[in-house]
């Protein structure tokens, strides 16, 4: 899904991440990254399968070269929902 085709769909770009580290997890991977607003990201990725030792190896490698856009669907304005968790003054 290109950018355009995900705003017309109601997503909104969060963070572009490039990952500079994978380390295996308990049942999967924790992938870590730099956005490019030069924050700090972590993603912990989990499989419900087992992953064999030499497909966890080439996981691994794959998601060492990768770059991750983060998107979310907003159902309402940030500002409008913020505003609705505060408590009158």
């Amino acid at each position: 899904m290109t950018p355009a085709e995900a705003e017309s769909e109601g997503f909104v770009r969060v963070a572009d991440v490039e990952v500079d580290a994978v380390k295996p997890g308990t049942k999967g991977f924790v992938l870590d990254g730099r956005g490019a607003d030069r924050s700090d990201y972590r993603l912990e990725m989990e499989f419900e399968m087992p992953l064999d030792p030499k497909t966890r190896s080439v996981l691994g490698e794959l998601l060492t070269q990768s770059q991750w856009r983060l998107s979310r669907r907003i159902r309402e304005p940030l500002r409008k929902a913020q505003n609705a968790t505060k408590s009158p003054a």
